[in-house]
């Protein structure tokens, strides 16, 4: 179970699904969901992730890819300019889309893969009990559904996590205010480039999102002017904000003139919360915002969310049991976000602007006049190693898709594969020639063993005149005896002949030396797996018997 229908609990609903898993259900407070919200930057370590969803050509359709972020002063003075995504070496481009058509991409692609009813709306989760069983309230009364494990994915306002730590509080602030909003407009610079320009008093962000569709952000320090309650649906009279930035006009942006065409302004105050020590409670946990809610400073919420969502299907796809998969998924995740968490509110990325400004409030003839070269390339590298997506770290990091068993392909391997060494051993041991049916009879006489002729129909799922037909043929040539059972002549009871043990241990010699033959023919790799694979194997072959036992 999932609670939350944002782009983590989504994305989380996709990866169970891709992992495997097919019980998935998506609990979502709101009673539809819409597109809503403006634009948001999907780093390339999200986008990978995506893409191995099968969902990266859809999610590039819907926004543009940037390729240069640019950090400004307040007087449009440049402090900082580096390649983006595919231009910086990345295999993943970074993406720029609105938020709300992301989140229906992703809703639609959920009930595609999942069924249509795998997202429900109007479910508003008040507690999980003892017994690890939601209780929600709906319009039509109280519902509760039990589950193997309820993922938390339910945004800054978590209950989840309100219950789990009933003290911690509202979300902190930091004083700041963003004011943000989407512009139809041309484009500015060479039209893929991300700006942020100011300092930590006051901030513009602006990105593409689109052709001729621009996201805004702006931001500063103080209170805002929607009162009290303000979410990111709260539209606010853009006049007083255009006012603050009246005086940003660039050779190469308008600020003012772009906040006077936004469509619609949203405010919302900049907060987050503390880290947490511990995201799981029995077999309950939390991703994304409910997790480790964070400062934007480096674009990287939606990012984080979504590889929380693909980590943890990761984890429950390969670990033993769910409680160490939990285990694992925090182990990852938790300390990476809690650095994260911490360093945005050092300004993360950001600080280049501060550190300007500070050291240069009136401006500079040049940048390295104020700040180093190696500073201002340190600040970029270490954000981007905290927060994953240094690009040779990325590119190089083994996929986090758990591998899913395609079982035709191994039932078209394991019947050819048989035929193929039974062929080879005979060829190799001059072995006559038995048929099929007549092997699984002396598989299930072993040396010391005997059975009668119905228990041998009985396992091997024959009737009985074929097995006495088989019998008598494979007496004919040898390879078995039939003889009155001891104490009851009137039974009679089966056994393999030395002659048919004999041609039994000259093939399973044979077979395994051809097996050791083939086998140092392949990589070191493919000899690990094939090591790994037997256990799991022959695993495989018992549950096939009981299939085959099972009337």
């Amino acid at each position: 179970m999932i609670v939350g229908a944002g782009i983590g609990g989504l994305t989380a609903a996709l990866s169970l699904h891709q992992a495997g898993f097919r019980d998935v259900t998506v609990y979502e407070r709101a009673a539809s969901l819409r597109p809503l919200g403006v634009g948001l930057n999907l780093l390339p370590h999200a986008v990978r992730e995506l893409t191995e969803l099968g969902l990266g050509d859809r999610v590039a359709k819907l926004g543009a890819a940037p390729s240069t972020l640019a950090y400004y002063n307040r007087h449009g003075q440049q402090i900082w300019s580096e390649p983006r995504g595919l231009d910086a070496g990345y295999r993943w481009p970074q993406l720029s889309v609105h938020r709300g058509r992301f989140q229906m991409e992703l809703l639609a692609a959920v009930r595609e893969r999942l069924g249509p009813d795998a997202v429900r709306t109007g479910h508003r989760l008040i507690e999980v009990d003892a017994d690890e069983r939601a209780h929600f309230e709906t319009a039509d009364g109280p519902v509760t559904v039990a589950a193997d494990l309820i993922i938390g994915a339910d945004g800054i306002h978590s209950a989840l996590r309100r219950q789990r730590h009933p003290g911690e509080g509202e979300p902190i602030g930091n004083g700041l205010t963003l004011w943000r909003g989407t512009v139809r407009a041309p484009g500015f610079l060479d039209g893929r480039t991300m700006i942020m320009s100011g300092d930590a008093e006051q901030k513009f962000v602006a990105y593409p999102i689109g052709p001729n569709l621009i996201n805004i952000i702006a931001e500063r320090r103080g209170p805002g002017f929607a009162g009290t309650g303000a979410d990111w649906n709260r539209a606010v009279d853009p006049e007083p904000i255009i006012a603050l930035f009246e005086d940003w006009r660039f050779p190469w942006l308008d600020v003012p003139g772009l906040l006077k065409a936004a469509d619609e302004i949203l405010e919302y105050p900049m907060v987050d919360r503390d880290p947490i020590g511990s995201w799981t409670s029995g077999l309950t946990t939390l991703l994304g915002d409910a997790a480790h809610p964070m400062y934007p400073n480096g674009s990287n919420g939606a990012s984080q969310a979504i590889i929380d969502a693909r980590t943890l299907a990761f984890h429950l796809a390969t670990a033993p049991a769910v409680t160490q998969a939990l285990d694992a998924y925090e182990a990852d995740r938790r300390p990476a976000t809690t650095a994260l968490v911490l360093s945005n509110r050092r300004q993360g990325p950001e600080q280049v602007m501060v550190l300007a400004h500070e050291r240069a409030p009136g401006g500079f003839g040049h940048i390295h006049d104020v700040i180093a070269p190696d500073e201002l390339t340190e600040i970029a590298t270490g954000y981007k190693k905290a927060a994953g997506f240094h690009p040779s770290a990325l590119n190089e990091r083994p996929s986090l898709s758990p591998p899913v068993l395609d079982a035709a392909r191994l039932a078209a391997v394991i019947s050819p594969l048989r035929r193929t060494l039974l062929t080879a051993a005979r060829a190799a041991e001059h072995l006559p020639e038995i048929p099929d049916a007549q092997i699984e009879i002396l598989r299930v006489l072993p040396r010391g063993v005997v059975a009668g002729p119905g228990e041998l129909a009985d396992r091997l799922g024959l009737s009985r005149p074929t097995v006495s037909n088989l019998l008598t043929t494979m007496e004919a040539n040898g390879l078995v005896e039939r003889r009155p059972r001891p104490g009851n002549r009137r039974h009679v009871e089966v056994l393999a002949t030395a002659k048919a043990l004999d041609l039994f241990d000259r093939f399973d010699l044979a077979s395994g030396n051809l097996v050791a033959d083939a086998v140092a023919t392949l990589s070191a790799n493919d000899r690990s797996a094939l090591a790994a694979a037997v256990p799991a194997l022959e695993r495989l072959r018992d549950a096939l018997t009981l299939f085959k036992d099972t009337p």
